[in-house]
């Protein structure tokens, strides 16, 4: 029997994905998490073949909660369910440990084959990321100054405020927001926010 932890913040997600798992009879769901922090305390418990975690949840999203599983269980099998396949968030769930990777409209007989492949040591991977994996940059990377910047950006931060925060001059912000929206082919500064956020460079919250 393949044991399954499933973690979303959506009631109906978990409602509609148990029922799913729990039809098959070669596999079941062994509890449920609403976020990150939860996920810890139920894996622990339960110790499951396999974890479904979503990539948005609050207080701890998904990116943090593969790292803090596999941090403290290293062989742990997780598959990430997301609402839109974008690239950057599976390379770093993926760097993060994933073991597989499901868009939430493939959900039925994908979820189930995932799970069993998943189960017995196997990788999913989209097709299209795997290449992108094996690149040595996997697409436009900001680096630790810059996405510190953004960071600060998506709070709201003035470019004064950011510089008094990182102790550097507010020309260096500037400077680092030029670099930023040119990697990322942003517009402005909300732009660059709301695509690094969508492409899961960081969260908030």
């Amino acid at each position: 029997m393949i044991r399954v932890l499933v973690v979303d913040d959506h009631p109906m997600m978990r409602a509609g994905i148990a029922l799913e798992i729990n039809s098959e009879t070669d596999m079941t769901v062994v509890g449920e998490a609403i976020d990150g922090h939860q996920a810890l305390v139920q894996y622990r418990l339960h110790t499951p073949d396999v974890m479904l975690v979503d990539m948005r949840m609050p207080n701890m999203g998904g990116l943090g909660t593969i790292q803090n599983i596999r941090a403290e269980f290293p062989g742990a099998r997780i598959v990430v369910l997301t609402s839109a396949m974008e690239d950057f968030h599976a390379m770093r769930a993926f760097r993060a440990g994933a073991s597989g990777y499901l868009s939430k409209d493939m959900l039925g007989s994908e979820l189930v084959k995932t799970i069993r492949l998943v189960s017995k040591g196997q990788r999913c991977i989209p097709e299209g990321i795997a290449a992108k994996l094996l690149s040595p940059d996997g697409g436009p990377q900001l680096s630790p100054k810059e996405l510190e910047v953004l960071r600060r950006a998506a709070r709201g931060l003035s470019n004064k405020l950011i510089a008094e925060e990182m102790n550097i001059s507010e020309h260096t912000v500037k400077g680092y927001l030029k670099s930023i929206m040119a990697k990322l082919d942003a517009n402005d500064r909300t732009h660059a926010v709301t695509i690094a956020l969508q492409r899961g460079f960081f969260e908030i919250g």
